[in-house]
C-alpha cells in the first residue's frame, strides 16, 4: 500500500533564494538557500534571519554541472554570502537608519567597500556601536551586490569618508 501524501500540519513551506557562498577555506558555492515562506512576522524569512537564527549547519542547494545537490554547510565557516536580491532593504527602519560608508577587511585578504545601515538611537549609531551588535552575519551593500559578512572573519572595519 502506498504511503499517504496528505499535507502535514508540521510541514514548513520553503522558498529558495539565490546566493554565492565564500567559505573560510577559499572554496565558493553558487546555489540556493531554503528559507521559510513565513519568517518571524508574516513576511518571508530572510537569509540573514536563517544564518543568525542558530549555530551549526544549514542546508544549501549547490548548482553543479552534474545537477543540483543539497549540502550542509557550517555557519562558522561561511565568510561571505553574496545575495541575488537587495534583502537588506527589507529591514524595518532601513530608510531611517543611519547610513555609513565602510571598508571591511576579511581574513582571506578580501576588502569590501560599501554601506551599512545602523539601526540604533541617535548617539548610539556609530560604527563602533554597529560592530558590537550581537548578530554574527551583517549586511554590507555595494554598488553591485548585497553581502552578508560573517563578523568572526573580519580583521578590521573602517569608516570611509565620502566627498
Amino acid at each position: 500500500m502506498a504511503p499517504s501524501l496528505r499535507h502535514s500540519e508540521y510541514r514548513i513551506e520553503k522558498a529558495r533564494t539565490d546566493a554565492v557562498l565564500v567559505l573560510a577555506n577559499g572554496d565558493s558555492a553558487r546555489g540556493q538557500f531554503f528559507v521559510g515562506v513565513y519568517g518571524r512576522s508574516s513576511a518571508p524569512e530572510r537569509v540573514a534571519e536563517l544564518l543568525n537564527g542558530e549555530a551549526g549547519f544549514f542546508p544549501f542547494e549547490v548548482h553543479e554541472p552534474s545537477g543540483p545537490r543539497t549540502v550542509l554547510y557550517n555557519r562558522g565557516q561561511v565568510m561571505t554570502v553574496t545575495l541575488a536580491d537587495k534583502e537588506a532593504r527589507l529591514d524595518a527602519g532601513y530608510d531611517v537608519a543611519t547610513p555609513r560608508a565602510i571598508s571591511v577587511h576579511l581574513l582571506n585578504g578580501q576588502r569590501l567597500t560599501g554601506w551599512i545601515r545602523i539601526h540604533r538611537p541617535e548617539g548610539r549609531d556609530r560604527l563602533s556601536d554597529w560592530a558590537r551588535q550581537p548578530e554574527l552575519f551583517r549586511y554590507v551593500e555595494t554598488e553591485t551586490a548585497t553581502y552578508l559578512i560573517n563578523m568572526a572573519h573580519v580583521v578590521e572595519v573602517t569608516e570611509v569618508v565620502t566627498p
